[in-house]
């Protein structure tokens, strides 16, 4: 890791992860020989490579300009007139964001102020305020990047291409007062991601359920749980109408019909975890797979490449995608589907 923080190159590629999780990203970006080269804390530069979606990246940019040391007033003057200077007319959603570490989070107000001055320079008929919306009107995000040792940079990215429409990809989910456990959150951020989630007379298989983070999440959209756990459910849920308890292991449980969804968040081997959710595509018991695979090794893209062989060459599972999502620690997040 660099002593201090350094500036990226325009024309390349800036990614950011979660704090400690840099060379894990360094990695995966070398793996796909895209030149990557360590920026600072929760920060990867690196060639583009179309198509790529990294596990360990939150979310991604063009740079289309490095700031150089400044006044505030000066940094929103170039910074604009990067962003103004950007071909094609689609909107823009400006966003910014500090890198998710401890350095980086005490700029928050520094990038906030930035944006705000860049806002005002702008064309307020180019700007677009609903990032919700960016995907479908075909926007483009435009963040600007304040970190620490006087590093800011302006990127850019088509919504449609992008990792995550969230500020720095920090997609935070609101806990909900019933909630259990931290892992509701988790669920609710993989689900947001999805074209589709589980709604109304949808049956859900839940691995692992105790205490019911995501089985309590899932009975909200009005699905119907059969929840698999040896341990015991908070009481709400153990005695809810749509909920099924099946006190016994997930490694050994068989539905009686195939499920639409199956949901998994174990704390357990990730192989293992890999083969009982390969076991389930492959016999055809579930439709749509959303799954959390815990990474304690320190050595995790190898273990990672042999999960994503599990799950599709053995599971037959499809369009599977692999990512740390901002509610992840050291974990990754699953999602897959496969046709009956």
């Amino acid at each position: 890791m660099p002593a201090q923080t350094q500036p990226p190159q325009v024309g390349r590629w800036l990614w950011t992860c979660r704090a400690g999780f840099e060379p894990h990203l360094f990695e995966e970006l070398a793996w796909a020989g895209m030149a990557p080269r360590l920026l600072g804390e929760a920060l990867v530069e690196s060639d583009s490579q179309p198509g790529l979606v990294p596990a360990f990246a939150r979310a991604a940019w063009r740079v289309v300009a490095s700031l150089p040391p400044g006044t505030p007033d000066v940094q929103a003057d170039a910074a604009a007139r990067a962003i103004v200077s950007l071909p094609g007319t689609a909107p823009w959603v400006l966003q910014s964001f500090t890198p998710d570490s401890p350095r980086g989070n005490t700029l928050a107000a520094v990038a906030e102020a930035l944006e705000a001055a860049v806002r005002t320079r702008l064309p307020s008929e180019r700007l677009l305020d609903d990032a919700a919306r960016a995907r479908e009107s075909g926007a483009r995000l435009v963040t600007l990047c304040v970190a620490p040792d006087g590093v800011t940079a302006v990127g850019a990215v088509s919504a449609r291409e992008a990792l995550s429409l969230a500020p720095g990809g920090r997609r935070r989910m609101r806990r909900e007062v019933e909630s259990p456990s931290r892992a509701a959150m988790k669920l609710e951020e993989a689900l947001d991601g999805l074209a589709f989630e589980p709604g109304r007379g949808d049956v859900c298989v839940d691995l692992g359920a105790a205490p019911g983070g995501w089985t309590q999440r899932l009975v909200a959209r009005g699905a119907k749980v059969v929840a698999v756990d040896p341990a015991k459910l908070m009481p709400e849920l153990a005695s809810n109408g749509r909920v099924k308890h099946i006190q016994e292991s997930a490694f050994s449980y068989a539905p009686e019909e195939p499920a639409d969804w199956l949901f998994c968040d174990m704390a357990w081997r990730p192989l293992e975890v890999a083969q009982l959710l390969a076991k389930w595509g492959r016999r055809g018991w579930a439709s749509h797979l959303v799954a959390n695979i815990k990474l304690p090794m320190k050595d995790k893209n190898p273990v990672l490449l042999r999960v994503r062989h599990t799950l599709v060459e053995e599971g037959g599972w499809e369009g599977l995608t692999v990512r740390q999502l901002y509610h992840d620690r050291d974990e990754v997040t699953v999602t897959a589907h496969r046709l009956r």
